[in-house]
């Protein structure tokens, strides 16, 4: 058997304005109706699979587990890290926690935010690659190039292997992401592959590369798994010994040093979707080299990519070549898609000015749902909140402010002090500044409800919590 690693703790800035550190692409409907963290859960899902082991950052942790419920998944664990450290502590993290289960567990390590439209071609891949894996060796899986891409680390392949085989070939070096002529250059030569950052490994392999070549990052990542405390089914890894841990990528770390390395080659579609121009590639283009989404019209345009991501927001393109424009509800991307790449400095500007764009979307999710801002004033503001079947929201109070809520969909059971009660469509209840409250779904269906605030102070911090299912403090 597999044991599956997914990596979902990165905050990516480049398919900004979608994905934001609150809410990062792996967990966006990018493409299609699932996030490419649940396609990724499927895609090593199967009798010969585990179930998969998460590796996360603590505000990630209860979006994780609802979208492996949406996909009928249960973890095996989730890891917490309690800051991100590249991928090298989180990977032997991993390892770590497998060997405890089966020293010699054969792992398979990939990020939740590539697109494999092949599942069964990439199945088939990782098959042929487990005996190498048994044998000792840590095989990374590298993809057949389709295109001098300056995005990606490339792999290049020992003398004789063979960039078509259907076996794992030996490995001559890393490849740093080239400029465009070296680009052109190796894909020339035929004998180098992108660096998918997929690796199929047994757990012991795994860790005695880190007592050879980091030893360092061993104890310190050893010490935070000994030390980890149990949290709502979730494993803390211990913040002061994981803080000593180099931040460092598994390829600088290890990938690059270790003499039992061999690459398995994919031959199937795949991308990292690293921008905007990746996302518009794998899209599928109409005849005029367009993708346009539901609320998106494009009128005399080519090779464009044209987005609303919001559903009230009608998106118009008219006369546009080799551009990207991404409308949400408080913000707007318009690039060339040539200029994909520097999104990330549109993120740097904007947190640079202070502004919540930068790394907040307008909806904000919450362990029992999400809710947003729909108007804010001196004193006052207007929230739309979802509580899904059977959440809570903790027993709270508020210094300096007063609540009206009016349920629109399904039924909230509502704590006000020694009070509780039903409210139901259309019903509202008033909850005075200082009073100890509570909302409640006790349904099979969303409850929805406007909350009207009104008071000296409306920010989130002005919360006193006395009782929580989830463990915040």
């Amino acid at each position: 058997m597999i044991y599956p690693t997914l990596l979902c703790g990165g905050s990516g800035t480049r398919l900004w304005p979608l994905s934001r550190k609150s809410y990062p692409k792996q967990f966006a409907k990018v493409m299609g109706d699932e996030s490419l963290f649940q396609a990724s859960a499927r895609r090593m899902a199967g009798p010969d699979f585990e179930a998969p082991l998460i590796v996360t950052g603590d505000a990630y942790r209860f979006i994780v587990t609802e979208q492996l419920a949406q996909v009928e998944q249960a973890p095996a664990g989730i890891l917490i890290e309690p800051e991100g450290r590249n991928t090298a502590p989180a990977v032997l993290a991993a390892a770590l926690w497998a060997a405890q289960r089966d020293p010699q567990a054969l792992m398979l390590v990939a990020p939740s935010d590539h697109v494999i439209p092949d599942s069964d071609g990439f199945a088939r891949t990782v098959t042929a690659a487990v005996p190498r894996a048994q044998a000792g060796d840590l095989v990374t899986f590298g993809i057949t190039p389709t295109r001098p891409e300056t995005g990606y680390g490339y792999l290049e392949l020992a003398p004789g292997a063979q960039a078509d085989a259907q076996s794992p070939q030996p490995l001559t070096r890393f490849v740093e992401k080239p400029d465009a002529g070296r680009a052109e250059t190796m894909l020339a030569a035929g004998n180098f592959l992108w660096n998918a950052g997929i690796f199929l490994f047994t757990a012991r392999a795994m860790i005695d590369a880190f007592e050879t070549h980091a030893p360092d990052t061993l104890s310190g990542v050893r010490a935070a798994l000994e030390d980890a405390q149990s949290d709502l089914g979730f494993t803390r890894l211990a913040p002061e010994p994981w803080a000593r841990c180099a931040e460092i990528s598994i390829d600088y770390a290890i990938m690059e040093k270790a003499s039992n390395l061999a690459v398995m080659p994919y031959h199937g579609a795949w991308s990292d979707l690293g921008g905007w121009d990746a996302v518009w590639m794998e899209s599928n283009p109409d005849a005029a080299g367009n993708v346009t989404s539901r609320g998106a019209t494009a009128i005399d345009c080519t090779d464009t990519l044209l987005r609303s991501e919001d559903e009230g927001l009608q998106l118009v393109g008219i006369g546009l070549e080799d551009m990207i424009a991404i409308a949400m509800k408080d913000a707007v991307l318009v690039a060339p898609k040539s200029q994909a790449q520097r999104v990330k400095e549109a993120v740097a500007a904007l947190k640079e000015k202070g502004e919540s764009q930068a790394v907040q979307l307008p909806r904000d999710y919450r362990p029992w749902g999400w809710y947003e801002s729909l108007v804010i004033g001196g004193r006052f503001q207007v929230k739309r909140i979802v509580v899904t079947p059977g959440a809570s929201l903790s027993l709270q109070s508020h210094h300096h402010r007063s609540e009206h809520w009016i349920v629109v969909e399904g039924t909230a059971r509502v704590t006000v002090d020694e009070e509780v009660k039903l409210i139901s469509e259309n019903q509202s209840v008033y909850i005075p500044l200082g009073a100890v409250h509570r909302m409640e779904n006790p349904g099979k269906v969303p409850m929805v409800l406007i909350e009207v605030q009104t008071g000296s102070y409306l920010g989130e911090d002005d919360i006193i919590r006395y009782e929580d299912i989830y463990a915040r403090g």
